[in-house]
């Protein structure tokens, strides 16, 4: 009597169950699905994000004179390209479009003021008060409100990356984004608006300690 190795119709041979179980499993792996068997339980493969951050310390305490009297929030869309030179862009070459939002203090240093720039009457109803020209503070991008809205880069670039882990790849775009939202505050009238506003807050506080005339100039 002879047995047949001839699989009955319907069956399936062992080693092809447990391949099709494998197949399954990294399906199910790569297809990212929850599993939620257990209570509680609703990622199998999640990451868990700690802060193992050290407390801040203080390196320093600076105090401050300047009255901050005006503030302009700015927004520049940056396209910014790097070409290499006898490589086409799809072999080596990035363009990013970066849109910057950043915010830009007008100050009037009130430091800087000398006994001459201070002038008071016998009766102490006028005064006359010689101020510095207003200010502008450094740029500060706001990265909650700034994105990158695209990167194009060539094969050469992309495999960098892949390879590295470059925390400044956004650093030129992200410093381009400042330096134009600097430029844009400095024709922007917000040193004007930051005099005003100086004079103005000083005309009331020195009313209100009962000065009837109050003269405030700028200058050098």
């Amino acid at each position: 009597m002879t047995t047949s190795n001839r699989l009955l119709p319907g069956r399936m041979p062992g080693w092809a169950k447990a391949l099709t179980a494998v197949v399954l499993v990294l399906a199910a792996v790569f297809a990212g699905i929850r599993l939620a068997v257990l209570p509680g339980i609703k990622d199998l493969f999640g990451t868990e994000t700690r802060d193992r951050s050290g407390p801040a310390l203080l390196e320093s305490i600076k105090d401050m004179s300047r009255y901050d009297a005006a503030s302009g929030t700015f927004q520049v869309v940056v396209d910014l390209e790097k070409d290499a030179k006898l490589l086409p862009d799809a072999i080596r070459g990035t363009r990013t479009l970066y849109v910057g939002t950043g915010t830009v203090d007008a100050y009037v240093d009130l430091g800087r003021l000398g006994e001459r720039d201070v002038t008071v009457d016998g009766d102490r109803t006028s005064a006359t008060l010689h101020l510095p020209h207003a200010l502008l503070g450094k740029p500060s991008l706001d990265a909650d409100h700034s994105y990158t809205v695209s990167k194009q880069r060539g094969l050469l670039d992309r495999l960098g990356d892949f390879f590295s882990d470059n925390p400044n790849s956004e650093h030129a775009v992200q410093r381009l984004a400042v330096r134009h939202i600097g430029e844009a505050a400095r024709g922007s009238g917000l040193t004007a608006r930051a005099e005003t506003n100086t004079t103005a807050m000083l005309r009331g506080l020195l009313r209100s300690l009962g000065f009837t005339e109050v003269h405030i100039t700028y200058g050098s």
